[in-house]
């Protein structure tokens, strides 16, 4: 007899068909202000969660927001579902990211309780993914994932490093992911800044995507400038670029952001900020197109010295070393009252468990294939994946039903 539960792979493609992006964030775990790894005390995220979880894969589980959580490598890992790319999704993805953060919170608060410890968790490293494709009808002519993520390393450094690091951050990396390009970058303790960063990310990233060459002699060609002696290094983590500290002749984290002391390739020298505003001019309708209004003000007046960058501060804020409680999702916020994108309006529904009616079938869904299929498992027991895309179209009757 078969095995009931072998999967048919009905018709849930490897990849999305709309372009769409997604954001990690990783915490370090504190136990009664001591570092510990999640894996050594917890084993697994069902140990400190309450309630039914749907598996993915491993150790990881899809969060009732909608997200995922998993260990890694000593951290806890949270991950947003995929949000298709259109204005506000990085708000979007903000939110789902900020919920589940604040969900682990509230778990680990009970689990407190419940042993009498104290946990913490510390802000670590964010990551900003986008999905990658050549545009539609255009031969590749040598662009690469690889060349667009070497290009994309001297371009996105500058503006990421206003909105999202520290003065303790070492590096912004850009990394090709076979179909998707992340961006690495310290975590920031503020949903606002860190829902411009993935906007400033998202608008830059699908617009060089489009130029007809990845080759460095476009920088020129855009007006974007190039500290002199800047030379990124491979990334410390698996493939791809890094612009660390030590790329630069000085470091960029400790120096004064407003000071003309970078000298320049073709524009003389230039403050931090000066750069950082000069490689977004090229981008700035790009990003509007996708950005919600109030986090389009929030990236101008940050590079326009109207709102403070963290670079600013003396030291980096007191808000990284209690991520859930110093530094708080706000639900109120603007970008909070934007609906949810129908990819995550999917994946929420699929993780509640609510049973889907198609085609006279009543299917159950039970877990995901990736970001892009959903198992279902059907009254005769076998299992059945179905795209995602697939499934946009039955959304408002599942959600009714």
């Amino acid at each position: 007899m078969a095995d009931p539960k072998k999967l048919e792979q009905a018709s849930a493609a490897q990849a999305l068909r709309l372009a769409a992006m997604g954001m990690e964030a990783e915490c370090s775990l504190m136990l009664d202000d001591e570092p510990t790894r999640p894996e050594a005390l917890f084993g697994s995220p069902r140990d400190f969660i309450r309630g039914e979880l749907m598996h993915r894969q491993g150790t990881s589980y899809h969060l009732p927001t909608g997200g995922a959580v998993y260990f890694d490598t000593g951290v806890i890992e949270v991950a947003t579902p995929v949000v298709e790319i259109e204005r506000g999704c990085a708000a979007r993805a903000g939110r789902s990211l900020w919920e589940a953060l604040q969900f682990i919170r509230g778990e680990l608060d009970a689990w407190d309780a419940r042993n009498g410890r104290r946990t913490r968790l510390v802000g670590f490293s964010a990551h900003y993914n986008v999905s990658f494709e050549l545009p539609p009808g255009e031969p590749a002519n040598g662009r690469t994932i690889e060349q667009l993520a070497r290009l994309l390393t001297y371009i996105l450094p500058a503006p990421v490093m206003l909105l999202a690091t520290n003065r303790r951050s070492t590096g912004v990396g850009v990394r090709p992911r076979k179909d998707r390009i992340e961006i690495t970058s310290d975590f920031t303790p503020s949903p606002e800044l860190m829902i411009a960063t993935a906007t400033l990310i998202v608008g830059i990233v699908r617009q060089v995507m489009t130029w007809p060459s990845y080759g460095l002699d476009e920088l020129a060609r855009h007006g974007i400038p190039v500290i002199g002696g800047f030379r990124p290094m491979p990334h410390t983590s698996r493939k791809g670029w890094l612009a660390r500290f030590t790329c630069y002749p000085d470091n960029p984290f400790t120096c004064d952001i407003d000071r003309q002391m970078w000298p320049t390739e073709r524009h003389g020298e230039l403050s931090l900020r000066a750069i950082a505003a000069r490689a977004v001019r090229p981008f700035w309708r790009p990003i509007g197109r996708i950005s919600d209004p109030a986090t389009f003000r929030l990236i101008g007046a940050v590079l326009r010295r109207r709102s403070p960058s963290l670079l600013e501060l003396d030291d980096r804020p007191a808000a990284y070393e209690d991520v859930g409680k110093l530094c708080v999702w706000d639900g109120l916020a603007p970008p909070a009252q934007l609906a949810r994108s129908r990819y995550e309006r999917v994946v929420m529904r699929a993780v509640s468990g609510r049973h889907l009616r198609l085609d006279g079938r009543r299917l159950r869904p039970v877990g995901m294939s990736g970001w892009s299929g959903i198992v279902f498992e059907r009254e005769d027991r076998r299992r059945e994946v179905i795209a995602i895309d697939d499934l946009l179209a039955h959304l408002d009757d599942w959600e009714r039903q």
